[in-house]
């Protein structure tokens, strides 16, 4: 690169400049880098919950089972009542 003689390049600047842009890039990529491993987290993470739903929902009553068998349990008591006295 010639250096034109009414802008002479001052190494030192461009130094440093190229240094400041190394380090904003590194802060850059390391905030990437942070952000991908996060995201990777938080997916499996969500997985991880989607599968305690799924098998939660899979283990408990249906409402109408449980409104049968409560409906059973007072004819079961009704009777019994009837019966004693």
């Amino acid at each position: 690169m010639a250096a034109d003689p009414e802008h002479p390049v001052v190494h030192g600047e461009l130094a440093e400049l190229r240094r400041r842009l190394d380090v904003a890039y590194a802060r850059v990529e390391g905030g990437l880098a942070l952000l991908t491993h996060r995201t990777k987290e938080t997916a499996k993470e969500l997985e991880e919950l989607n599968t305690r739903m799924v098998s939660l929902e899979h283990a408990r009553w249906p409402l109408p089972s449980v409104a049968a068998l409560t409906a059973l349990g007072a004819l079961v008591v009704t009777i019994w009542q009837s019966l004693a006295h």
